[in-house]
């Protein structure tokens, strides 16, 4: 069943209910005071009444005022039968009656039917004086309910023309109210489908007010702005999926041609000098461990691309303690000046580690021998400095691009995806990376970083073990 006709029959349900709740309450509240008025009189007519020792001709009855006297009375001997006051109709007898001509205990109201007369009745006892004997007996009471039967007659038929008109009226209604509610949704729906049928994510729907239905547009808005987005940056990161392949393909080329050069001219047997042959097999290790570093650069970057790394909170200034004492084992000829705060940050340590570690190895590649290297860790991130020749102006803006190798970097060892992978790293923690040339001369790399807070500085931690390597 459609929405549309779904909230049209809730609607249509719902009115029903209320009305006939309203209609069942209202009946029995007029039915209730019509009847209190007929028992109001009866029971005024018995208190006038009384206990009476001798039969009057004439009971006393109550003013029109109050409803006058009952039509019917009948009078009933506790060991004889009823007999009418006055000869008319006899009023039915039940065992209840009885027992109150009987024991002078006790009163009843009851519904009668004689005939076509609907009848209340109240019995009360009474004592009737005959011959001068006081003799138990029980005075009947009745008033016809036929005239309040026909008012409640009435009043159903009208509170079910109005029930009945109720539910036409909500189901229209309810059917008018949905398809104009309702407007907005199918838009929704409709862009939905234009969606699925042109995969156009341009088109927003237009909110019409701020209510439910305005902010599932609203919604529905920003789901396909996350949407446009996450293909822009899908598209992007096939993009450059497809030229780190090519980058890759390209550089791989060289290496592995040239090994396979070599390896050629080793295995064709001729005469080679020994120095030669020594020659070519440096080459081969030169090149294999050029290949080797290159392939280990692009998994780490493949492997940088994809979520899911586990964070933790660690020291910055410990991390880069480490990277400085393996910088020192592996270019001892290079010293290393380190001002490292306590600070810790949120972080993948190992992915950490590896970006500052390129940042040395590309400072000590650049480094004359016996230069100096200065690491930096403070509230704002970490910075590596060197004082070698810096970096061309016009490739400071590609310092950072995947196998760029800049003007001083051409002719030296190294893949081109270290400085690649810091900035990769960087942005994964929140941060940027920096390159910038140093006034007095040299290169400063930072690696701005958002750093959690400052941490306790300890005379044993890893910082101040290498504080002067």
């Amino acid at each position: 069943m459609p929405l549309r006709r779904r909230i049209g029959v809730i609607s249509a349900a719902s009115v029903a209910v209320a009305v006939l709740i309203a209609a069942l309450v209202a009946y029995f509240v007029v039915r209730d005071q019509l009847r209190s008025q007929v028992d109001s009189a009866l029971r005024q007519q018995e208190a006038v009444i009384g206990v009476s020792h001798t039969l009057p001709a004439r009971l006393p009855g109550i003013p029109a005022s109050a409803g006058g006297p009952a039509q019917y009375v009948q009078i009933l001997f506790a060991n004889g039968g009823p007999e009418p006051y006055q000869p008319g109709l006899t009023i039915p007898v039940s065992t209840r009656d009885h027992q109150i001509a009987t024991t002078q205990r006790g009163t009843s109201l009851t519904d009668v039917s004689v005939g076509n007369d609907h009848l209340r009745v109240l019995t009360f006892p009474v004592l009737v004086d005959i011959d001068n004997v006081s003799v138990p007996a029980a005075l009947q009471l009745a008033r016809p309910l036929n005239g309040i039967d026909g008012v409640l007659a009435n009043l159903r038929l009208v509170l079910l023309f109005v029930f009945l008109g109720g539910i036409a009226l909500a189901a229209g209604l309810g059917r008018l109210a949905a398809r104009r509610a309702l407007a907005p949704l199918a838009e929704v729906a409709q862009a939905a489908q234009h969606i699925g049928e042109t995969d156009d994510l341009s088109n927003r729907i237009r909110v019409h007010a701020d209510d439910e239905v305005g902010q599932l547009a609203t919604r529905f808005n920003s789901m396909l702005d996350r949407l446009e987005g996450s293909r822009a940056e899908l598209d992007e990161s096939v993009r450059a999926q497809r030229q780190l392949v090519a980058d890759a393909s390209h550089e791989l080329r060289t290496p592995v041609t040239s090994l396979r050069t070599n390896i050629e001219v080793l295995l064709e047997g001729g005469e080679l000098d020994p120095e030669d042959r020594r020659r070519l097999l440096a080459d081969v290790v030169e090149q294999s461990e050029e290949l080797t570093a290159l392939v280990t650069d692009l998994i780490e970057l493949a492997r940088g691309d994809e979520p899911g790394y586990a964070t933790e909170d660690v020291r910055l200034d410990a991390i880069a303690a480490e990277s400085i004492a393996r910088s020192h084992r592996n270019t001892p000829q290079i010293q290393i000046e380190p001002h490292l705060e306590p600070v810790s940050i949120d972080g993948v340590p190992a992915r950490l580690e590896r970006a500052i570690n390129n940042l040395l190895d590309n400072a000590s590649r650049h480094s004359p021998p016996g230069g100096v290297i200065e690491v930096t860790v403070d509230g704002d991130g970490v910075t590596v400095r060197d004082h070698g020749p810096g970096i061309d102006e016009s490739d400071l803006p590609y310092v950072f691009d995947r196998f760029f190798r800049g003007t001083h970097a051409r002719g030296k060892q190294g893949s081109g995806l270290g400085l690649a992978i810091v900035r990769q790293v960087t942005e994964q923690h929140g941060g940027t990376a920096t390159a910038a040339n140093a006034p007095d001369g040299g290169a400063v790399f930072t690696l701005h970083l958002p750093v959690l807070a400052a941490a306790p500085d300890s005379a044993d931690s890893p910082a101040n073990e290498h504080a002067h390597l």
